[in-house]
């Protein structure tokens, strides 16, 4: 028979049904808002804003500042942040979350969109598609909408890193649609940006969001380490069994390296090799120097992961030197070692984030069972009829 109080209590919604039902909403209101305003734009734009490369961002743009919206939304609605009782610096440091945040993903739905409008105009044409535009905006923001604000509300490291591939291949997809260079892939990746069209700026612009995604993953993956290594000092009976030796210096290292991948990123998209080719080869050759370390050196910067991360780092590290001395014998071109090397890089920051991401689900769940032992054992809140 099942206790009456907690019959009572498991009536109330808990957080992720909560953050189910408010994402459903956000799905509905972003569909409406997106789907009028296109229909707006298509019956009074000028004939020079229907073409089909302008009609294309007008609709990418209103289905990301829907996403944005949402996920504005939903990760400030439950943050305890926005007063003065821990200091000036919290609310202020929320905030620089939540713009940085805003800028990935409305980058990140941009891209998406834009890419799915273009392989949509390539299948049915654009008359087809401009008199269902409205109804494709409206479909897109609502799964943005939804999508966005069931990620903030529960947001970590993992989810972040989940958008950096769908980001970069989406950016770097509709450059390659759009450029007007169709060899541009005979010589390296640089060269799809090395031009000021609207391929290129959107090339660059990819490059330059994906750092900033980097930097920030590297902010709540080192957050996490630096919380759960608190946790468990506090709780460890013999502090000295879990204690690093030098751990904040291990930290400091490994956050600097993280950064230093995501500044390197955005430098190779804000300075083309054309006027700026030593700053250019500068932050592309200068990308191998902050992985290869910190792929070499992560068992002694973060001792906490499991040994399967250590073991795929020195892999992905043979593989692109496998890959680099291939080609410097003629066997590939540069463009094959940089999709490579980018391809493995992002694998590694999701194995990466993953792992962050476990940690603190362990945190979490040991700090609920601590609190609440009977979290641990559902099965205890029922007892036999009598």
């Amino acid at each position: 028979m099942i206790d009456s109080s907690v019959q009572g209590r498991s009536t109330v919604p808990g957080r992720h049904q909560q953050a189910e039902t408010m994402g459903l909403l956000s799905c509905l209101c972003c569909a409406v808002i997106s789907g009028v305003a296109m229909d707006v734009y298509v019956h009074y734009a000028s004939a020079i804003w229907l073409v089909s490369g302008r009609m294309f961002v007008a609709c990418s743009a209103v289905v990301a500042v829907c996403a944005v919206s949402s996920f504005v939304v939903g990760y400030a609605r439950r943050s305890s942040s926005w007063n003065l009782r821990r200091g000036w610096w919290v609310p202020v440091r929320r905030g620089i979350e939540i713009l940085s945040l805003s800028v990935v993903y409305a980058a990140t739905v941009f891209l998406c969109m834009y890419a799915l409008l273009r392989v949509a105009n390539g299948a049915v044409g654009i008359e087809t598609l401009r008199s269902y535009l409205p109804a494709c905006a409206a479909c897109l923001a609502g799964v943005a909408g939804y999508v966005t604000f069931v990620q903030a509300d529960l947001l970590n490291a993992k989810t972040i890193a989940s958008l950096l591939p769908f980001f970069v291949v989406s950016g770097v997809a509709t450059a390659g649609f759009t450029t007007d260079d169709p060899y541009w892939w005979r010589n390296n990746f640089s060269q799809l940006g090395d031009r000021t069209t609207f391929a290129a700026r959107m090339f660059n612009s990819t490059l330059i969001l994906a750092g900033v995604c980097v930097v920030i993953l590297s902010y709540f993956a080192v957050s996490e380490l630096v919380t759960t290594y608190r946790m468990r000092l506090r709780w460890a009976s013999d502090s000295a069994e879990v204690e690093i030796p030098r751990f904040w210096a291990r930290t400091l290292c490994l956050a600097v390296l993280l950064a230093l991948s995501g500044i390197c990123f955005a430098g190779v998209g804000m300075f083309r090799y054309t006027p700026h080719p030593i700053l250019h080869n500068v932050f592309a050759r200068g990308l191998s120097g902050p992985m290869g370390i910190l792929m070499i050196a992560l068992p002694w910067l973060a001792p906490q992961l499991s040994r399967a991360i250590y073991v795929v780092s020195d892999l992905i590290v043979a593989v692109i030197a496998a890959a680099g001395v291939h080609w410097l014998h003629g066997g590939n071109t540069l463009t094959d070692v940089e999709a490579l090397a980018c391809i493995l890089f992002m694998g590694w920051f999701i194995v990466f984030s993953r792992q962050i991401a476990a940690m603190e689900a362990d945190r979490v769940y040991a700090q609920l069972t601590a609190t609440h032992p009977a979290a641990a054992a559902p099965e205890s809140r029922l007892s036999p009829e009598k």
